[in-house]
């Protein structure tokens, strides 16, 4: 009976489900929805917050408001979602619109006129409910690529209004628009011994586990036998009928001997919780292999709100004289399940694999404050950086910080600190902490105070101060210089910069400001003559950019146009 009581409020807590209106809202896009990605997928430091809705590979497709509202927010990006648009719907949900391609002409016109009055590609627009109101099927905007996208499509969310949570899409109904009748695939499954005084199957390393298909379509894995504690871990995905490419999985739940004992569903979620992708992730495994297997044991608990666990954070103790029997169920959304049985005994059995090794010389508790420092580098890592404790290989060599390596993720900012003592005054304004991975060199925003620099960072790796002397780059296909252009709809060029990367970008007509959008997957800057900034006849055009160190480059050239037809 009390087995029973337990496993009914785990199975509560973990499956409850808020009441949403199914028939409320209504497909954004006029073309059937097909997914490229799902919600709660696992992304790079994030889960997905939405769906991507596949736009047959092309832009310009119109995009609906979902329902009544109004545009409650315009955010312009050269990342993240790119050119995006959120409507406030009365029934207190928001639904986002992103990576687009452009608004509507209404729209559009209320957004260039923010761009110009703020003199800036890259802007922000919290509306009011009168100003720009909208029905339910309305044409807002079309598809595009704009972004961190990496393909043609529109990213679709809905949030909760007042918490901005984000709400897995299907609980509104979307899921009819779908048809899914595969079980998720298995591609591996790992045991993990848990401490260091664990050997699993003859290893103190994560162990593979063979799989067999039973008859029942279930999956039976090979024995494990271990004498301490352990944990499991899959690396698992999802097809539907249609969509043909790899989805994440909706519902993963593990079970003791009949009891559940570490489980999530992706329901909702808010973006302070997206960054725990790396707790849940074997983020080394992921870092060296690019496989992302899920663990479903916690060593210290993190606050991720879709996991529901017991009080051993998922984590098996092999007792002596005890046969034990896991079982993992993997579902979607649509209730297609694979299921996996693992058989567990005890047994001291000699170590065979030794734990990896790890090049240390300090030891890093995740819950204390950490300083560390050698020569004129520091590093600081303030208590909650880290999600487990973990040996830490710090040092300075030939003006470098070797900060371990990014197998070991931080959740939090730490900070880096660097004194210099080889550069001139004037050169020490050229300078920047930057991340050294081979011949690449990425900015940090660098803080100066006399000769100490600080920056913030959330990825271990290789660090140092490094000198930009280099202006950016301006540079045009095909000349304009003297030409007549009246057959041209808009001008464009190519910037970039080699180290500090571009910190700002201006252009000017005849004086005038004018309106560069930036693609950052192409490095290009376009300006339209629609803006109506352009001169009849002859036209001076200055382009600005500077990097973040404060190096500049100056790109001017005349051209003609005509607007008369």
């Amino acid at each position: 009976m009390k087995f029973f009581i337990y496993l009914f409020f785990f199975s509560s807590a973990l499956f409850a489900q808020a009441d949403y209106p199914k028939d409320y809202f209504s497909p954004p896009l006029d073309i059937p929805m097909q997914l490229s990605g799902n919600f709660g997928e696992l992304r790079p430091n994030h889960f997905h917050a939405g769906f991507d809705l596949k736009t047959m590979q092309k832009e310009g497709l119109t995009v609906h408001a979902i329902a009544d509202g109004y545009i409650s927010r315009i955010k312009i990006s050269t990342f993240g979602n790119g050119k995006a648009i959120y409507i406030t719907h009365p029934n207190g949900y928001t639904s986002v619109y992103g990576h687009l391609q452009r608004a509507n002409e209404a729209i559009e016109s209320y957004i260039k006129k923010t761009h110009y009055k703020e003199r800036a590609f890259e802007i922000e627009m919290f509306l009011k409910p009168d100003d720009l109101p909208v029905k339910k099927g309305q044409l807002i905007a079309f598809s595009g690529n704009t972004g961190g996208s990496e393909g043609p499509h529109l990213h679709f969310e809905i949030r909760d209004t007042k918490t901005e949570k984000v709400i897995n899409p299907m609980f509104f109904g979307f899921d009819k628009n779908f048809k899914d009748t595969k079980k998720p695939v298995i591609s591996n499954l790992y045991v993990y011994p848990v401490d260091n005084k664990t050997t699993v199957n003859h290893s103190k390393r994560p162990v593979l586990l063979n799989l067999s298909l039973q008859k029942d379509g279930t999956y039976l894995s090979e024995k494990v036998v271990s004498n301490g504690k352990i944990g499991l871990g899959i690396a698992t995905f999802d097809y539907d009928d249609v969509s043909f490419n790899k989805n994440g999985v909706y519902k993963v739940q593990s079970f003791l001997n009949g009891k559940p004992n570490f489980g999530y569903q992706f329901d909702t979620y808010s973006f302070d919780e997206m960054r725990y992708v790396n707790a849940l992730i074997d983020y080394s495994k992921y870092k060296k292999t690019d496989q992302r297997v899920q663990k479903l044991f916690m060593k210290n608990k993190y606050g991720l709100s879709v996991i529901k666990s017991d009080e051993n954070n998922g984590i098996v103790t092999v007792l002596p004289n005890l046969k034990s029997v896991c079982r993992i169920e993997i579902s979607d959304f649509f209730g297609n399940k694979s299921t996996i049985s693992i058989p567990i005994q005890y047994d001291l059995l000699t170590t065979i694999i030794e734990e990896e090794p790890i090049v240390s010389n300090y030891f890093v508790k995740a819950n204390k404050d950490s300083n560390f420092a050698k020569d004129n580098m520091s590093v600081f890592f303030p208590a909650g950086t880290f999600y487990d404790d973990f040996n830490l290989n710090f040092d300075v060599k030939n003006d470098m910080l070797f900060l371990h390596e990014d197998i070991v993720p931080a959740h939090t900012n730490f900070t880096i600190s660097i004194e210099d003592k080889k550069y001139t005054e004037a050169q020490r304004s050229k300078l920047f902490i930057g991340m050294i991975e081979g011949k690449k060199i990425s900015y940090f925003p660098t803080l100066r105070k006399d000769s100490l620099f600080t920056a913030k960072s959330k990825t271990l790796g290789q660090y140092a101060l490094v000198l930009d002397t280099i202006a950016p780059k301006i540079s045009i296909a095909k000349s304009i210089e003297g030409k007549w252009v009246s057959d041209q709809k808009s001008l464009q060029l190519i910037i970039s910069d080699s180290l500090s990367g571009i910190k700002s970008y201006n252009g000017y007509l005849n004086g005038n400001w004018i309106l560069l959008e930036y693609d950052n997957k192409t490095k290009k800057i376009t300006h339209n003559f629609r803006d109506g900034i352009v001169a009849e006849g002859s036209n001076d055009l200055k382009v600005v950019v500077i990097d973040n160190v404060g190096n500049s480059t100056t790109f001017t050239t005349r051209f003609f146009r005509s607007q008369k037809k």
